[in-house]
């Protein structure tokens, strides 16, 4: 590091952190204004989105991701209740296709970011019982998680 580096260190007028590469990233949500978040909030890396089980299970099974972010939540009924029968069409489809498939996606940083905590919960521990990085964060808390696990 140059001498006008360490002062400009020093005086607080620069940063040492180094950038990092570019991820590659998958998202399963159903709302397109998450889309557009995700997308400035991953600006520069690769970004694969799907709105519903079907397109989350074939982009798992083609893709290898570095984060996958799951929300539960996926149609306009479930927002009302967790008392339907529905599941197949929901975030824990794609947990329980992990768990069954435990081929796919071994080294990915997994982040449930449904507000409805009452359905997350099932869904991490599916993940962990197949030895999966997984963890619950409620989407008003997402950006920070973000910006400490994979900051620009």
């Amino acid at each position: 590091m140059s001498f006008l580096n360490n002062l400009l260190l020093r005086f607080g007028l620069t940063s040492a952190k180094a950038e990092r590469t570019p991820i590659s990233v998958m998202l399963l949500d159903d709302d397109e204004r998450r889309h557009r978040w995700f997308r400035r909030r991953f600006d520069g890396d690769d970004l694969d989105i799907a709105e519903t089980v079907e397109e989350a299970k074939a982009l798992l099974s083609e893709n290898s991701y570095d984060a996958i972010f799951l929300d539960h939540d996926l149609l306009p009924h479930h927002y009302e209740s967790n008392e339907h029968d529905d599941f197949h069409n929901t975030g824990y489809a794609i947990a329980e296709f992990l768990y069954e498939r435990d081929d796919l996606q071994r080294a990915a940083t997994i982040v449930v970011h449904t507000r409805n905590a009452d359905a997350a919960i099932p869904m991490v521990q599916k993940l962990r019982e197949s030895g999966r990085n997984v963890e619950y964060c409620a989407f008003p808390m997402l950006d920070l998680k973000i910006r400490n696990y994979w900051q620009r």
